[in-house]
């Protein structure tokens, strides 16, 4: 198992640390340009501070997933969970590291989705491994079994035990013993952010109908509500066009467990019109080629049954 260390911007640390219950940060890369590859869904993600307080990692967060995103959709999808208490602000620590003010340019910036953050008080700050040299830019990984990154887990997971941290019951962390000796796999717990990125990038960034692929039109339709108890999981979403989603979320249009679309004739009864919609009743739909990011026939069913007007 894998860490990283990754260097962190003091403002977006500082901010973060102050706001309470937050379920998943967003740490982007100015630049957008690199794919992040060093960790695997659920390893730990460390946050090292800049100066004066380079010495020191002062939290931790999980890894769920990367992706590249316009910062104005970055900012939609996760709010002030990008370190920052606005748009503006959040565009003018981007911009200090990007060393160019561009006013009204939506560029793309590199998304490094960390669920179950938890950020240590100052007096309970680790010292970096001595092995991490301060003129690394972005960050360093290291083996979690051995050496000096066993002993970086052992004292983080120390202090998230000692705080009461969620990771202590999520799967993978099931003994005492592992949480302060051998390092084990987390499973991430998605947040609605995540969950909207990662079933937009399962999808291919296309409607799973339509197959439209402008991305500001396109929304990641929970299957089961959220408020219904539905997950944010990958297989209890869908990525819709936003008219297709409201359709779906109303009941008119549902996805059969065979993934096939399926439009309700109340759409006619009640509006007198819906033609365009009916051209798709039947289709096939576009499904992720992971397995396990397929639709679950289980939520698919209870949509079929319990919110489906036909």
């Amino acid at each position: 198992m894998k860490g990283f260390v990754g260097v962190t911007d003091n403002a977006w640390f500082a901010f973060l640390a102050q706001q309470p219950g937050i379920d998943e940060v967003n740490f982007w890369q100015p630049g957008g340009r690199s794919q992040f590859k060093s960790l695997q869904p659920g390893e730990p993600f460390f946050f090292k501070l800049h100066k004066p307080y380079q010495r020191y990692i002062a939290g931790v967060g999980f890894f769920a997933h990367h992706t590249t995103l316009p910062i104005s959709l970055a900012w939609q999808t996760f709010g002030e969970k990008n370190g920052a208490p606005s748009y503006l602000k959040m565009r003018r620590l981007i911009e200090e590291y990007r060393h160019v003010e561009s006013r009204f340019e939506d560029y793309k910036i590199g998304c490094i989705i960390l669920t179950q953050p938890f950020f240590f008080p100052r007096q309970q700050w680790i010292p970096i491994p001595p092995d991490f040299s301060l003129n690394i830019v972005q960050g360093k990984t290291y083996n979690l079994e051995q050496g000096h990154g066993l002993r970086l887990w052992q004292e983080v997971s120390l202090r998230l035990h000692s705080m009461r941290h969620p990771f202590g019951g999520i799967e993978g962390v099931a003994e005492p013993e592992a949480r302060y000796g051998e390092p084990m796999l987390i499973l991430p717990r998605l947040g609605q952010g995540s969950f909207r990125v990662i079933v937009t990038d399962a999808y291919e960034r296309r409607c799973a109908i339509t197959e439209e692929k402008t991305l500001p039109t396109l929304e990641a339709a929970h299957i089961k509500p959220f408020s219904l108890e539905g997950p944010h999981a990958v297989e209890n979403g869908i990525l819709l066009r936003s008219d297709f989603h409201r359709l779906f979320d109303a009941g008119y249009a549902t996805v059969t467990t065979d993934h096939h679309f399926e439009v309700s004739g109340r759409i006619h009864e009640e509006f007198d019109n819906g033609e365009y919609y009916y051209t798709f009743n039947g289709r096939k739909i576009n499904v992720p080629q992971n397995q396990l990011f397929k639709p679950s026939p289980e939520f698919l069913s209870w949509h079929n049954e319990n919110v489906f007007r036909g």
